[in-house]
């Protein structure tokens, strides 16, 4: 076991998927001689050398179109876009290419690739460097979409999204590549990329979310556990498509109220469709209405500090969600 950070385990999956399989490359923007803006890919190209670790031009669309022609040639592209922000130029060759390809091709092709995405906002980094765009993908059949929160997932994810024969876009929170340390084997290991984890058991409400405004939940339920006697009982998606809705429904069968987190916009994020599921199929389970806690649909994140923290969720603002649905 090792203690380590969120980014040194997605460091250390790169390193062992890389010594593990021959096929496998990365390239990014600044992924080689930098080892990467925030260091995820520090010592790659030492270890590996410069055909295997690539640094690219300022070009989205490049570094995804080639990591499909590659995948779809045998090889294991593990690609970086170094901000979601910049992802766009990339859209249609990931939604229109890789996404539709295993099913055109009636299952005779594919495209196992990996394409890791810098997201998310708590970082002062402004209009152009905090955005989650988690749910544009998680919209299209074809895609797998992963947001781990933890060091423990982070690696263990990442792993088994190289080696899946499917196009996986594995969403990493920026807040988190430093913020937070767990002890983690050393040895290779995989997490299930189908399966939400109950991060915390509890009796009185359920509450959904994941990546770094899955810790601002822990905390709000721990909080209202202390000051209130609630008992909330954490869920992390992990894996927002396909989505793990039996742990949901489960969850709230049993606590008769759900409460969904996220950082996304309100309008059309992942916590509308838990919402859409949970009043289908959970209805007569429910002793209050779904309550969310989002982000506000404006057009992006502000840089300014205050702006910021009006625009994030926090542990208030959840928790005064939690105890509206705790009292309804």
């Amino acid at each position: 076991m090792a203690l380590v950070t969120y980014i040194d385990a997605i460091n250390m999956a790169l390193h062992e998927e890389m010594k593990r399989d021959e096929r496998i490359y990365v390239l990014g923007e600044d992924v080689a001689v930098m080892g990467g803006a925030f260091r995820a890919t520090k010592d790659l190209l030492q270890d590996f050398g410069p055909m295997r670790v690539i640094d690219s031009p300022l070009a989205e669309g490049i570094i995804v179109s080639s990591s499909i022609g590659a995948a779809m040639a045998g090889m294991r592209p593990v690609p970086e876009i170094q901000f979601s922000d910049f992802i766009t130029p990339a859209f249609d060759a990931i939604t229109q290419q890789a996404a539709k390809l295993r099913y055109r091709s009636a299952g005779s092709q594919t495209c196992p690739f990996t394409l890791r995405v810098c997201y998310g906002g708590g970082v002062s980094g402004g209009l152009y460097h905090s955005q989650t765009n988690t749910t544009w993908f998680a919209h299209e059949p074809g895609l797998r979409v992963i947001a781990p929160s933890t060091p423990y997932d982070a690696k263990g994810m990442l792993k088994a999204a190289i080696r899946d024969d499917n196009p996986v876009i594995y969403f990493e929170h920026k807040k988190l590549y430093r913020s937070i340390k767990e002890d983690i084997p050393t040895d290779d290991y995989v997490c299930d990329l189908d399966k939400c984890a109950v991060r915390r058991e509890g009796s009185d409400l359920t509450a959904v979310s994941y990546g770094y405004t899955m810790h601002l939940m822990l905390q709000a339920a721990e909080k209202m556990q202390q000051q209130h006697g609630i008992n909330v009982e954490c869920i992390d998606l992990r894996t927002l498509n396909p989505i793990d809705y039996a742990t949901i429904l489960d969850s709230v069968a049993k606590t008769s109220r759900l409460v969904i987190v996220q950082e996304d916009h309100r309008t059309l994020g992942i916590g509308s469709e838990i919402a859409a599921i949970a009043a289908e199929q959970a209805f007569d389970c429910l002793d209050a209405p779904i309550m969310r806690v989002t982000a506000p649909d404006v057009p992006a994140i502000p840089f300014s500090k205050p702006l910021e923290e009006f625009y994030m969720p926090t542990v208030d603002k959840i928790m005064a969600v939690m105890e509206k649905s705790a009292q309804y």
